[in-house]
């Protein structure tokens, strides 16, 4: 591979020079094995290495769009069959899957080859990757910072130039947060666009959708043409597709859109300048195209939403610690889990059949709210996130929060908790930095993260994008011009690139 510089090359471009017969799949191999080995030490993203299985897949006749391209898979929900899947968590530690994930065998059929799995915190409950049994992954742009959650590990492998591409999943956030803290696209599909099973037929009561992190975006828009479609056991389907997203992200708009923005935090919270900026930035470009761009709120209850998102994360929780009996082989106690965890489970038993059904009526609520604001507008445009990366550990709980969780998770007084009113404060502190990302996952729309803007400090800034149910073509076409523009940012500039 003389002369040939792997970290400036895309997926897409990686499988044209193995088509041409320029490289083969064993050296992109070895080069992945190699960053890993040299850049992994220092970041932390991969938790499972799966070098000698990578080596032989490539030994093999590859085929399809990505053949011979190295990718991470993230590690949670995304299976291989007889590997390692901890979800980020001791309890399952001794856990090996029985199945790969229908996720997996779609790209397998693409031709990528898996290196390993990422890192992810605890069962992918929060917005920074810092599992205690793993401990924290770094941004590749600053390793004092976070690089998001929960799919941190993927982007810091994809933002250091280690793989192109690798796994993500969304469930409030988890693809669009770490590509806006790490320079990178992230789309979230529509709810049953891509494939969760074959053990789930749901997940989060569909508010987690699985794709991809990348640098560019027809990298993106081919994965969803891999993965894309319905599947046995898939609870919802998304509305039929019959083109080509790759096709779509080389295509101009060609007509001028009527867009909404705002720069607002929809649970009242403050936003920082840099984050605002972005959107600013963004929307005078916008402008500047043509296009009709007016400042509105979208038409949703900020606060129930937050609640009804918060119903359901404390339930599946619940219900997670709860079915953790099957992998143990017992009942699982506050010990087999991160306090904060045991916490939000604790939550969730003390929350009703009555309150859950009621939060998800309030998702249909904001659905249709949503589906009558996009008939007016294409877009809804706001910051990905109210903040830039924290520090690492800046997010931990004081000690004072510490010695409150751990005095319920041992007396089991969650109700109590509830009660007080300690909802209202968790979504205040959990979404105060995150308040943007959300509403997609509850009404099921399309939503995506762009790299357009940085803090003075070199910090990457995103910008977040949100189209009608079933519209992901719309938003690659979008992107796909945006990504020609001079506020786009080149991720090869990072510190570790």
């Amino acid at each position: 591979m003389e002369g040939f510089n792997y970290k400036h090359y895309d997926g897409l471009g990686l499988a044209e020079l193995v088509k041409k017969n320029e490289v083969q799949p064993i050296e992109l191999i070895e080069e992945a094995i190699r960053l890993t080995d040299s850049l992994n030490p220092r970041m932390n993203a991969v938790i499972n290495k799966m070098y000698e299985q990578a080596r032989k897949t490539a030994g093999q006749q590859l085929a399809g769009p990505f053949a011979g391209v190295p990718m991470f898979l993230k590690d949670i929900s995304q299976e291989i069959e007889a590997q390692p899947i901890t979800a980020g968590s001791r309890a399952f530690q001794k856990y090996r899957a029985k199945t790969d994930s229908e996720y997996a065998r779609r790209l397998r059929k693409a031709g990528v080859v898996f290196l390993g799995q990422t890192n992810v915190p605890e069962f992918a409950l929060v917005a920074v990757t810092e599992p205690a049994h793993y401990g924290p992954t770094r941004n590749p742009w600053n390793l004092d910072h976070t690089p998001g959650g929960s799919s941190g590990g993927s982007a810091a492998a994809v933002s250091s130039g280690i793989v192109p591409i690798a796994g993500a999943n969304d469930g409030g956030g988890s693809i669009r947060i770490p590509a806006a803290y790490c320079g990178l696209f992230g789309l979230k599909p529509t709810r049953g666009r891509t494939p969760v099973g074959p053990n789930y037929g749901r997940a989060w009561q569909g508010a987690s959708a699985e794709h991809v992190l990348t640098r560019s975006v027809r990298d993106s828009a081919a994965m969803l043409d891999v993965l894309h479609g319905p599947e046995k056991s898939g609870a919802f389907s998304a509305p039929l597709f019959e083109g080509s997203y790759q096709e779509a992200a080389g295509t101009p708009l060609g007509k001028k859109l009527r867009i909404a923005f705002s720069v607002k935090s929809p649970i009242g919270t403050e936003v920082d300048a840099d984050c605002r900026e972005g959107v600013l930035k963004t929307v005078r470009l916008l402008e500047s195209m043509g296009h009709q761009v007016e400042e509105v709120d979208a038409p949703v209850d900020g606060d129930k939403i937050a609640k009804s998102y918060l119903t359901m994360y404390f339930g599946e929780t619940a219900a997670l610690l709860t079915s953790l009996e099957d992998v143990l082989g017992r009942k699982a106690t506050a010990a087999d889990v991160e306090p904060t965890t045991w916490l939000l489970g604790l939550l969730g038993k003390a929350t009703s059949a009555e309150e859950f059904v009621l939060s998800l009526r309030e998702w249909d609520r904001a659905a249709l709210q949503m589906e009558t604001f996009h008939e007016t507008y294409d877009f809804y445009i706001t910051p990905t996130t109210a903040y830039p990366p924290a520090e690492i550990g800046e997010l931990d709980p004081s000690s004072s929060e510490k010695f409150l969780i751990s005095t319920v998770g041992k007396l089991g007084l969650g109700g109590m908790l509830k009660k007080a009113g300690i909802v209202d404060q968790i979504a205040q502190k959990n979404l105060a930095r995150t308040p943007f990302t959300q509403l997609a996952n509850l009404t099921g729309q399309p939503a995506m993260s762009l790299p357009l803007h940085q803090t003075k400090d070199g910090l990457p800034v995103g910008v977040q994008v949100m189209a009608a149910r079933g519209r992901e073509d719309l938003l690659f076409q979008l992107a796909g011009e945006l990504e020609q523009s001079e506020f786009w940012q080149d991720v090869r500039k990072n510190p570790l690139f």
